[in-house]
């Protein structure tokens, strides 16, 4: 029998994935807000990776919707429209419902365990992280979806949930990350009590309030130095 054999990682796919790792996580900690410009050769000199390995990074951020990619403009954060974003709220609304459905009827203490954790990492960086708590609030939907054990939904909401950060990067008001942190915890507490019903409008209460946070104004910031702002997620 014929044993496929398994190519290693090559290196500049190593370095293609930390330069996408960075970015995207500047992006979800909204470090870089829609509408700024991301130079190859900027984000290849802090990153100290060649232009080929930054256009990889870049083509799979915007597969995934976090820039845009123009011929001979080259790559901006995504600024989706508002109109956009209220159909990415929705379709994010239609997907965590399933990822409640589907948690109730197999979510173990295990899971139970793994979510209050992640709840506690959120306290602790809403005391003095602020971009840490925006990623991890939205992890924390990220991980309810991994434990449903359906791999697309999990795919499909990663994406949505990444998408949703830019949306409230652009248009949203100011709001009590304490709120979201309550809310999570009422979610967990439902799953727990394996209540399906009041699980479910957890999280429709949940991620109704923070689409009512998505409201126009305006978050953009001139002479934003892009240079010392990859220095951050470039190590």
């Amino acid at each position: 029998m014929n044993v496929p054999i398994r190519k290693p990682k090559t290196t500049s796919g190593t370095r293609s994935e930390s330069v996408y790792a960075g970015l995207r996580r500047a992006i979800i900690e909204q470090a870089l807000m829609p509408g700024d410009k991301l130079p190859e050769d900027i984000i290849g000199d802090r990153f100290g990776v060649s232009r080929t390995i930054v256009r990889a990074a870049l083509a799979r951020l915007h597969a995934e919707g976090l820039i845009d990619l123009q011929p001979n403009k080259g790559a901006t954060i995504a600024q989706p429209s508002l109109s956009e974003a209220q159909d990415i709220f929705e379709t994010r609304m239609c997907l965590e419902r399933q990822v409640i459905a589907r948690l109730i009827e197999k979510v173990t203490d295990r899971d139970i365990e793994r979510l209050e954790q992640h709840v506690a990492l959120e306290m602790k960086a809403n005391a003095h992280d602020g971009p840490a708590a925006i990623r991890l609030a939205g992890e924390f939907h990220i991980l309810l979806a991994a434990l449903s054990g359906n791999g697309v939904l999990a795919r499909y909401v990663n994406e949505v949930v990444s998408r949703c950060s830019l949306i409230l990067a652009l248009y949203s008001r100011p709001h009590s990350s304490d709120c979201s942190i309550n809310e999570h915890q009422q979610i967990i507490d439902a799953l727990r009590a394996r209540d399906g019903r009041t699980a479910i409008d957890a999280m429709d209460h949940h991620l109704q309030a923070v689409t009512d946070r998505a409201l126009l104004s305006s978050n953009s910031e001139k002479h934003r130095d892009i240079r010392s702002i990859l220095d951050r997620y470039a190590s």
